[in-house]
């Protein structure tokens, strides 16, 4: 594990140099991304001009109807009742109109959000349905969650809300500000006396936003694997006394995204808050109020002229907010659209066209593979004859466990083939493979499901009958039926139900006695178990290898006798192998350097 942990440093390593590319390609994967709704966000925008645009009428109003209550209280008469009738219903109809596009247009992004939330989704799941089970690490899984959950929800406010409202933002004062100057252009250079000042502020302290984000999210990200990191391996890490210096790394991470970002907002945010001040309601009232009594005083406008042109100077700052709130979320999207591309370039397995094997002899000829720039498996040719049991043995990392689960199609081998019943493994259909291939590893994977849920997972057509039946062959049954609900007890559910070990090993055994699959890969199954589980567990395997080919795999010279052949590995190639007559269990003790202790 320490190969991909060290690329990772240096991938956050050079993105935190050079967050420039960082950005520009966000932007590419962003723009890939929305590719399928850019029609409909753009017809968004459309309908947030148009209600932008009708912001004016308002104000129109507001205007003509002043100037009729003024020029009647001037007359001494009443105001005309059919005119002012008409100016509110002018009124009431703009707002209405406004509303409407407005609503039009968010139907049109909400929609567009959600076609590409389902289309994204479905990309996902039908690209991580063909990855190399390999590829399931704890990083990856956590990171297919992250782009399912997280970084899909992220794309929400960019898609739905955005388009619209950003459109509406920028078009709607900027027709104001134009029928400001059509009432007066002096009212209309009191309007946005305030503005040029705030943007010069603003560009000065926006300078290398993009590029900041970008290392903003990766340092917090190297924040995040960290303290997961320390998490998990609480355990591990406290047993071994390095407490300290796990800590050490998580807090590292911490005060590096600790100081960056104070450097980063500290003065921005002294900046942005004297930017803010520029565009204040007090100072815009000053401004206006006072600049309009001075034209009023002199006759060139009317109180209802300044009352507009006051009124369109205090929309400016909500505009700015919107159009502020939508560029952050333009950023922040791009990061999520560069892990979800990364995601959906996962790499895939080929499809097999489908083939039915001959028998259930395995051949590995001439297979090497390695994880990046380690070979684990070195030009590996052997055969395991239908109906025998092959042991692989040897030191940790000497590639047992990478032949086994390429038996299993974790992965494809990088050069060889692989063959069950002289068909390459490649030929066959993922389902018609699991049909001939089951497994039961050192760490049993029980879903969040009922116990005979997961019993009969690959056979879900099995009755209760012969669940029942393979539970007591995995030596499980009793211990099942002690259990609050039988069968039916969801394991880590409600009620808190967990199982030992021990018992997660033997419904992981049953479920491939139910499966009933001709080749069974066993790795490192008792690794994992307690000493009063183990007995059991080895029992239950003792039924469940009967009449199969079966690829064993394990540390301990106890766990291979009675094999068929047993093959030593080191460093991803065969250094010895036993046969025939030649496997006794002295002479697999000493092949795994483990000599019998004799009494």
């Amino acid at each position: 594990m320490t190969a991909p942990q060290e690329n990772q440093s240096t991938t956050i390593q050079t993105v935190v140099e050079d967050p420039k590319a960082r950005s520009a390609a966000e932007k590419a994967a962003l723009k890939e991304l929305l590719a399928p709704v850019s029609t409909a966000l753009l017809l968004g925008r459309v309908f947030g001009v148009l209600s932008g645009i009708t912001a004016i009428a308002p104000y129109i109003a507001l205007v003509r109807l002043g100037t009729i209550l003024l020029d009647a209280r001037a007359a001494g008469v009443p105001p005309d009742g059919g005119d002012v009738r008409s100016v509110t219903a002018w009124l009431i109809g703009a707002f209405l109109l406004q509303a409407m596009f407005m609503f039009i247009g968010l139907g049109i992004t909400h929609h567009a959000d959600l076609r590409l939330g389902a289309l994204v989704r479905r990309a996902l799941i039908a690209r991580v349905a063909t990855a190399p089970l390999a590829w399931f690490t704890d990083t990856n899984s956590g990171r297919v969650r992250k782009a399912v959950q997280d970084d899909i929800r992220t794309l929400h406010t960019l898609i739905a809300h955005a388009p619209v409202e950003t459109a509406a933002a920028v078009s709607a004062p900027t027709a104001l500000i134009i029928y400001a100057f059509v009432v007066d252009w002096r009212l209309g250079l009191l309007a946005i006396a305030n503005l040029p000042v705030y943007i010069l502020i603003m560009a000065l302290s926006m300078r290398g936003m993009a590029e900041k984000t970008v290392e903003m999210d990766v340092l917090l990200g190297d924040v995040s694997a960290t303290a997961v990191e320390f998490a998990e391996g609480i355990e591990v890490v406290k047993a071994f006394g390095q407490t300290g210096r796990a800590h050490r790394r998580f807090a590292d991470a911490a005060d590096r995204f600790a100081n960056f970002f104070y450097d980063w907002c500290g003065p921005q945010m002294r900046t942005s808050s004297l930017a803010e001040s520029m565009i204040s309601v007090p100072l815009l009232m000053l401004v206006n109020v006072s600049g309009g009594a001075f034209l009023v005083r002199s006759g060139a406008v009317t109180v209802p002229d300044v009352l507009a042109t006051t009124l369109i100077s205090l929309v400016i700052p909500a505009a700015i907010t919107v159009v502020a709130t939508s560029s952050w979320a333009y950023m922040t999207a791009g990061a999520s659209a560069i892990r979800l591309r990364e995601t959906l370039d996962t790499p895939s397995l080929r499809a097999g066209t489908g083939a039915e094997p001959d028998g259930h002899t395995i051949r590995f000829e001439d297979v090497s593979f390695a994880y990046g720039e380690t070979l684990a498996v070195d030009h590996v040719t052997m055969t395991c004859p239908e109906g025998t049991i092959t042991a692989l043995v040897g030191p940790s990392g000497s590639g047992k466990s990478t032949l086994a689960t390429m038996l299993a199609r974790f992965t494809d081998p990088d050069s060889g083939r692989i063959t069950l019943g002289g068909v390459d493994l490649r030929n066959f259909t993922t389902r018609q493979l699991y049909q001939h291939v089951s497994f039961v590893l050192q760490n049993p994977k029980l879903l969040r499901l009922s116990v005979r849920e997961n019993i009969r997972l690959a056979t879900p057509g099995a009755t209760d009958e012969e669940i029942w039946a393979a539970a007591e062959s995995a030596h499980i049954a009793d211990e099942i039926r002690a259990l609050p609900e039988g069968l039916d007890t969801v394991i880590g559910g409600p009620d808190g139900t967990t199982l030992s070990g021990g018992q997660s090993q033997r419904i992981a055994i049953a479920r491939a006695l139910l499966a009933d699959a001709p080749v069974l890969i066993l790795d490192e199954a008792l690794a994992a178990t307690d000493p009063d589980a183990e007995s059991a567990i080895q029992q239950a395997l003792n039924t469940l290898v009967i009449g199969r080919t079966v690829l064993v795999i394990a540390h301990r010279p106890e766990s291979v006798f009675g094999a068929d052949q047993v093959i030593r590995l080191a460093e991803g190639r065969i250094t010895d192998t036993l046969t025939g007559e030649q496997v006794t269990d002295d002479a697999i003790a000493t092949l795994m350097g483990q000599p019998r202790n004799r009494k």
